[in-house]
């Protein structure tokens, strides 16, 4: 259990100090790290956390790290009462970085802000951040989420359904995000 709980420190650490371009960049970093490398979870248990950190207040980078620590550590075989502690760790890691960070730089920005080199810096992390969006956003577009016309054909519909009305609601009307997730959970509950 000490091993596992030193790799979700570690694993949100690195997260954490990589993850440019706030939490929605960071989905398919903990989904590569989490699903795909160490197994710690199924990409639907994964699905299903992503969902949840959106829906909860706060930042979802920090709410999919509390959720991976609990369900990582539960998964595990661990009591409930260590998935607490798996929370506690994964979410201070993913932080930690951060808060780090933000001292150094916050004492040096201001002063060099203007400053060629740093400009270019930004410059050249505003694409990346942009293909670390599009790259969180493939990643959720599996089978879990949106099933196959061979395995339901109802499903997929209505998901693919769903994910155009939330993106035209968006980009064309700009309508809240809450009142999207609100109406898109009532057409799921009628109609999946």
């Amino acid at each position: 259990m000490i091993a596992i709980m030193f790799l979700l420190f570690w694993t949100f650490f690195q997260i954490g100090l990589f993850g440019f371009g706030g939490g929605y960049a960071m989905i398919s970093m903990i989904q590569g790290e989490v699903v795909g490398r160490y197994h710690w979870m199924t990409t639907s248990q994964f699905t299903d956390i992503v969902a949840v950190s959106q829906m909860t207040p706060g930042p979802i980078g920090i709410n999919s790290a509390t959720y991976v620590g609990y369900t990582a550590i539960t998964n595990a075989g661990n009591e409930w009462y260590w998935g607490i502690v798996g929370s506690v760790i994964a979410t201070f890691a993913v932080v930690l970085p951060s808060f780090i960070l933000m001292i150094i730089i916050s004492r040096f920005l201001m002063k060099y802000k203007s400053h060629p080199i740093v400009e270019n810096v930004f410059q050249g992390l505003r694409p990346a951040v942009v293909g670390l969006l599009a790259a969180a956003s493939l990643c959720l577009m599996t089978p879990e989420n949106f099933s196959t016309p061979r395995v339901s054909h109802w499903q997929f519909w209505i998901s693919v359904s769903l994910f155009l009305f939330a993106f035209i609601s968006v980009k064309v009307y700009k309508m809240s995000p809450i009142r999207i997730i609100l109406l898109c959970g009532v057409v799921g509950l009628v109609l999946l």
